[in-house]
């Protein structure tokens, strides 16, 4: 079947979430509608405050939204529905002190109901393609931060889901660091062709990594404006001195008001 006639992976139709704030009721997204194909990349780019993080805590099924729909393959779901449906790494690593890499790595599916001598098997097996080759008995704190990263990475792909949220995954690291597993999680999710929803605040990134990127507004979260990224796959670094990286940038950064004019 061509994945053009299914149902995206993801939709929601018409989000609206508020929360409680020094005694007032602030609105953090508005009528948010948006979708994510089978396959798709999508990034999210916005002011800090303006929902992005809200959003994949109501899709994960974390929160409930004051109205409107989630759809997950084409069906509408519930909150209780939607958990354990994505796989969803947030902002900081979240790995377990006392666990080591391979302990961290199989959580997902431990928590999926397999035994943990499985799921570390299978973590294990998976250690080259991570970066991790060699530190599997290692323990966080005798990582370094794109290590810890990538063993992150290790334990939310490994339960082989279809729809990945990340939420500012690379937000911690150093500039180097940073541009080093942008271009490995771009090489990873070209092998894996999983459907992915990326919130980040740094354009370059969300132009780097993504099919389409939406830009929000200020607080409450609207979409201001949506671009389909001209940049082909797969995707490498020299790309970013390339004439259509610099004019997408130019167009996001427009879009958010950093810019009074896109790149002609």
């Amino acid at each position: 079947m061509d994945s053009t006639a299914r149902p995206p992976r993801l939709e929601t139709r018409d989000i609206t979430s508020s929360y409680e704030e020094g005694g007032r009721r602030l609105t953090a997204l508005d009528g948010l509608s948006l979708t994510v194909g089978v396959g798709e990349f999508v990034a999210l780019v916005g002011p800090s405050g303006s929902g992005k993080s809200t959003l994949l805590d109501i899709v994960a099924g974390l929160i409930m939204p004051d109205s409107g729909a989630v759809l997950l393959d084409g069906v509408v779901t519930s909150a209780p529905q939607r958990l354990g449906h994505s796989a969803y790494m947030q902002q900081r690593d979240l790995l377990l002190p006392w666990r080591t890499t391979i302990g961290n790595a199989g959580l997902g599916l431990e928590a999926a109901g397999m035994n943990r001598a499985e799921a570390e098997r299978r973590a294990r097996a998976e250690l080259w393609r991570f970066g991790l080759e060699g530190f599997g008995e290692t323990y966080p704190a005798q990582l370094s931060g794109g290590m810890r990263q990538r063993a992150a990475f290790l334990r939310t792909i490994l339960p082989g889901k279809d729809l990945l949220l990340l939420d500012e995954p690379f937000g911690a690291l150093d500039a180097l660091t940073r541009a080093e597993l942008q271009a490995w999680l771009a090489e990873l999710w070209e092998g894996e062709g999983s459907s992915v929803l990326l919130v980040t605040h740094d354009v370059e990134e969300a132009v780097f990594l993504a099919d389409r990127v939406i830009v929000l507004t200020p607080r409450p979260g609207r979409i201001a404006h949506e671009l389909a990224v001209s940049l082909p796959r797969p995707r490498t670094r020299a790309m970013l001195a390339s004439p259509e990286f610099v004019r997408d940038r130019a167009t996001l950064l427009n879009a958010l008001g950093i810019l009074d004019d896109p790149a002609p």
